[in-house]
């Protein structure tokens, strides 16, 4: 029995399509649908459109369910196909208010507008006091809120497809028992830097309209500003936010280096997605890797007898 099994339903009829090998699936943490490539020879049963459903499912696993956007012919019996997943719609502008909503509440606003299937959402808790998104990608009004909602607790939440309905989760509850090590790819390359998104000082502050004061909130830490200099990051307050907490916030997330590690050919685990934790062992010349990372972007390549990923990773700590 076949590996890969992939039903394209066009107009009421569901086709199990004869599908060359090399399926790609790709997804990205945050800003992109879930794609599916593939290459399905053509017969004289086969018929099927843009728009129509397209489900993917590999070792009896429930990988990918998404929608035809594009179609490519090389010869008269192969067809190029490009399938996104319900994120897709998240592409579409439009102009968003809201008054006293969670990032959930946001979401599932969206999701009933536009018409798209939820699964589990997590209750991301902060209420945002007011916020009005002009003609912007739902994408963006998305993840402004969760954006928001994250400098101000500390919790960082990934949206995907999981084969037909959107999650919401907290990222602590994708962690997965896979370990990296130096064996597990063909190749690899890493960076480490303080250039990019890394503060050790922050200042938060809101006008005081009753005193005519600026109110300012502050959190350092001073080792870090010795070592590297004084990285400051300087936001204003929104209506509702409570201005320590949220300097204290932005302080843990953003006093570190950044760090970056890609893996090819890293041998394939179906659970893998964009927001999903991986341990990470490796011994990186002068570097010693021994955390956990986070996927920022996976794909997958499928064949009959063997399943690969790229990872593109984030985070975790780097011991000299």
């Amino acid at each position: 029995m076949a590996k890969s099994q992939l039903l394209i339903t066009s107009r009421g009829r569901t086709f199990e399509c004869a599908v060359q090998e090399g399926i790609t699936w790709e997804t990205q943490r945050k800003g992109a649908p879930g794609q599916l490539n593939f290459n399905v020879l053509k017969d004289e049963i086969l018929g099927f459109h843009e728009g129509d459903l397209v489900q993917f499912k590999y070792d009896g696993k429930e990988i990918f369910s998404g929608f035809v956007f594009t179609k490519k012919r090389s010869n008269n019996r192969i067809i190029s196909v490009t399938a996104f997943d319900q994120l897709w719609y998240l592409k579409n502008k439009d102009v968003v208010s809201y008054k006293g909503k969670t990032a959930a509440q946001v979401l599932q606003m969206l999701a009933k507008d536009f018409r798209l299937k939820l699964g589990i959402i997590a209750d991301t808790k902060h209420v945002i006091a007011t916020r009005v998104e002009d003609t912007a990608e739902l994408f963006t009004v998305i993840d402004n809120a969760l954006s928001i909602t994250t400098k101000n607790t500390g919790a960082l939440y990934v949206l995907y497809d999981d084969y037909g309905k959107l999650n919401l989760r907290d990222v602590k509850t994708l962690k997965l028992d896979i370990l990296i090590d130096e064996e597990s790819g063909e190749a690899f390359d890493y960076t480490t830097s303080i250039a990019d998104n890394t503060y050790n000082k922050v200042r938060v502050y809101r006008e005081n309209k009753d005193t005519g004061i600026r109110d300012n909130y502050y959190a350092q830490h001073g080792e870090n500003m010795n070592q590297w200099g004084v990285l400051q990051l300087t936001e204003s307050l929104e209506e509702g936010e409570n201005g320590q907490a949220k300097a204290d916030a932005l302080l843990a997330l953003y006093n570190r280096k950044s760090r970056k590690l890609h893996i090819n050919k890293v041998f394939g685990d179906t659970r893998v997605r964009a927001g999903s934790t991986l341990g990470v062992q490796m011994y990186l010349g002068d570097l010693k890797v021994s955390n956990y990372m986070m996927v920022e972007k996976v794909k997958h390549t499928f064949f009959e007898s063997d399943h690969r990923m790229d990872l593109s990773l984030i985070g975790g700590d780097f011991v000299a």
